[in-house]
């Protein structure tokens, strides 16, 4: 019994001990741990390194070049001219007039009314203008003798020119029996028909001027100031088709809801057979500016929201540059978008911008980017 209390004792001596004394840690063995990460920038179109431990981002070198800014517009296509032809005599229509869509030069006939009495009053008029003018002359011979008084000459002289008067109205009255186009273009609509009884002041048709065409727009105020009359514009409508022009006028004056400035622009002759009213998207050149091409993909956000992109700068630290989008590059041997807030020459990360942050330090000599 005595020996078991011994026992007993000794045990709970060893598990106070154990419990109490720190045990030595275990040393970790440095020539298998794994090795550690590191993150690697390399030139697009390169394979990435045998580590498959790094992290690797692609980079370029950017250079700063001259960029014409553009200035986007939303417009629409519009007749150089459309006008409404009407009437100045009233009268009854006697010919088929113009069919709708007929192309016309200036002086075509478009509607005729009947001349009824017009060249019977013609014809008067032509002989009280014979009839003054007999007289007139009378007059003065009489006068030359001492035989007419000077009122009597004034009198018929003033005779004379209401004859000659009533002769040129009789012929005006006449000659607008026909009303004819005022200018080349095509016939837009037609609202009378054979046989119609027109008033003076009566719709005959309209016709509508398509050579040149317009562009039309409007342009916000923070944008006007860098526009100028002259300034080449490149369109593209909605069908699809791009065309070109040049600005010829510039509102000096802002709507007064949109506050926006109209904007016009004269197609180029070139581009034929454009209808009005096709809406378009239209780009103005502006000022020269110094801004960069880069990839769209190389666009990212920052913690407030605002949009960059990502370069790594001195002592290949990453840093984070906020830009602004000033236009786009259709260009399929160059796609991108024009920014700027960079300056000069930079090394831009192009993939994997996300993986990194600013302040970070990556791996790279940039050899390769010289």
């Amino acid at each position: 019994m005595k020996n078991q209390h011994v026992v007993s004792a000794g045990i709970l001596i060893a598990v106070v001990l154990w419990m109490v004394i720190p045990q030595s840690a275990e040393e970790p063995d440095e020539s298998n741990a794994p090795a550690a990460s590191s993150i690697v920038a390399i030139p697009e179109g390169v394979s990435p390194g045998e580590n498959p431990s790094d992290y690797i981002v692609r980079a370029a070198r950017v250079n700063q070049q001259t960029y014409g800014k553009k200035v986007r517009v939303r417009g629409r296509t519009q007749a150089f001219r459309h006008v409404e032809v009407r009437a100045e005599q009233a009268g009854r229509i006697v010919n088929e007039p113009v069919m709708r869509g007929a192309r016309v030069r200036a002086g075509d006939l478009l509607c005729e009314i009947a001349i009824d009495d017009r060249d019977s009053n013609l014809l008067e008029a032509q002989s009280r203008q014979e009839q003054a003018d007999f007289e007139y002359m009378a007059s003065l011979d009489l006068q030359d003798r001492g035989l007419q008084s000077d009122v009597v000459v004034a009198q018929l002289k003033a005779a004379l020119q209401s004859a000659k008067a009533g002769v040129a109205r009789a012929e005006l009255a006449l000659e607008r029996t026909k009303i004819v186009a005022p200018f080349d273009g095509v016939v837009e609509t037609r609202i009378v028909e054979l046989g119609d009884l027109l008033n003076a002041g009566t719709v005959c048709a309209s016709v509508l001027d398509d050579s040149p065409m317009l562009l039309v727009g409007l342009v916000p105020e923070q944008d006007i100031g860098s526009l100028s009359v002259g300034a080449r514009v490149a369109a593209e409508l909605l069908t699809g088709q791009r065309i070109a022009g040049t600005v010829n006028y510039l509102a000096r004056a802002a709507d007064n809801v949109s506050r926006s400035y109209r904007i016009e622009v004269e197609v180029d002759s070139s581009y034929e057979d454009i209808r009005q009213g096709i809406t378009a998207e239209i780009l103005v050149d502006s000022a020269d500016i110094q801004a960069h091409l880069i990839p769209s993909s190389s666009l990212t956000l920052d913690d407030s929201g605002l949009i960059g992109v990502k370069t790594i700068g001195a002592n290949n630290m990453v840093e984070f540059n906020n830009v602004e989008i000033v236009g786009d590059n259709t260009s399929a041997m160059d796609p991108g978008v024009w920014v700027t807030g960079l300056d000069g020459t930079v090394n831009l990360i192009t993939l994997g911008q996300e993986i990194v942050f600013p302040g970070q330090q990556v791996e790279s000599n940039f050899d390769w980017s010289r």
